[in-house]
């Protein structure tokens, strides 16, 4: 067992350690009340090949592991989670289009994923239902040379600031197909939602009055568009996790440094039990929820199975991670109470994550069906 990261790994950890502290870390506050994320911020992180780090070399992409990726994830989203989303996407988007889509698209896509110049953002759920992502309403029919898409997707990441979408259409897991729709697209309208948290990413959904794509535009094979998608979850659920762990070790080094610099009768805050014990036990809880993301994303480079793993790091690692935030966020008192600090906001952000790509019940759900087969599945 090595736990260590190699010296290739570690200068790319610096990179992006270094860009987060010092171009993220101080427009956090500041990117949430603009509700976006700058352009120009993206293709920076493009130039230092910071976007889709594991996507092909044949495509234009470094072609690194799934470790490295997980790496970069979790040092940008310590500077900005919200911009974390860039990397997820690239990662979970980049992958879908290189594996499944046609070549002529993918050397089209790809590499402006990385560079960033693209974002590709996912339209998978609908306002009828987010867990049962398999019973779809939006409709695809051929015509021509192409097919018609007709339908709403909601609570899409980034809806509004992404150039491509992915689309799934028609119901049923076996007759879902995913299609690559151009934001600019005649029939596409968007509309965005007034979330909680994460206000740099946007969430809204997409409209489909007649959309004409192009034949080649439909990502891998007719009716396999949701197993496609599905696949690539179990790499994203991963880097999920890091991105919501990144925060919170924010939040709890900044918190340490805080007790041993608040005096209160007489003496340092870390001199009294009752505030450094809750804060020891969430290291040892962040300490054993990255582990786990790093092992599932080891898993993943040795093509091994992480299906439950991957499940693992979905549900209980953004739950750790707001709870440590919240901990932080109280033992600064009304400080952290305040917008002043990043506690709050950062805990806004955080909780997101517990609901996006799969919820608690439906990620234990999961990991029962890989312990004990089908028969854990309600509805199967």
């Amino acid at each position: 067992m090595d736990f260590a990261f190699t010296s290739d790994q570690e200068a790319i950890r610096d990179t992006a350690a270094r860009f987060a502290r010092e171009r993220l870390a101080p427009g956090y506050r500041a990117r949430e009340i603009d509700g976006k994320i700058d352009r120009a911020l993206i293709r920076e992180m493009g130039e230092l090949g910071l976007i889709g780090a594991d996507l092909p070399e044949e495509l234009g992409a470094p072609g690194l592991d799934s470790v490295t990726t997980g790496i970069i994830i979790e040092e940008i989203s310590r500077g900005d989670i919200s911009v974390g989303y860039v990397q997820l996407l690239g990662s979970l988007m980049g992958s879908i289009v290189a594996a499944h889509a046609r070549p002529e698209v993918a050397d089209e896509i790809v590499p402006r994923i990385c560079s960033g110049e693209a974002i590709v953002a996912l339209g998978l759920t609908e306002p009828r239902g987010g867990s049962d992502a398999a019973h779809l309403q939006t409709k695809a029919r051929a015509d021509g040379d192409g097919y018609v898409l007709s339908g709403e997707k909601t609570s899409i990441s980034m809806a509004e600031q992404a150039d491509q979408r992915t689309d799934e259409n028609n119901p049923g897991a076996g007759g879902v197909s995913a299609f690559l729709a151009p934001l600019d697209a005649p029939g596409i309208t968007c509309s965005s939602f007034d979330d909680v948290g994460s206000k740099a990413v946007g969430r809204g959904s997409v409209f489909f009055d007649n959309v004409k794509v192009p034949a080649r535009h439909m990502v891998g094979t007719k009716g396999e568009g949701l197993r496609q998608v599905m696949q690539g979850f179990d790499y994203s659920r991963a880097l999920i996790g890091l991105q919501c762990l990144a925060p919170a070790f924010a939040s709890l080094e900044e918190t340490w440094k805080y007790v041993t610099e608040r005096v209160a009768f007489g003496n340092p805050l870390a001199k009294y039990q009752g505030v450094t014990e809750p804060l020891a036990e969430a290291q040892t809880l962040l300490e054993a929820a990255r582990l786990l993301c790093y092992k599932t994303l080891w898993l993943r480079d040795n093509d091994l199975p992480h299906t439950a793993e991957a499940a693992m790091c979905k549900w209980w690692a953004p739950k750790t991670a707001f709870q440590v935030i919240h901990r932080c966020l109280l033992t600064h008192g009304h400080g952290g109470y305040s917008t002043d600090l990043p506690h709050q906001q950062r805990l806004r952000d955080v909780m997101g994550l517990q609901i996006g790509d799969g919820t608690e019940q439906i990620q234990k759900m999961i990991i029962s069906r890989e312990k004990v087969g089908r028969v854990a599945v309600p509805y199967a």
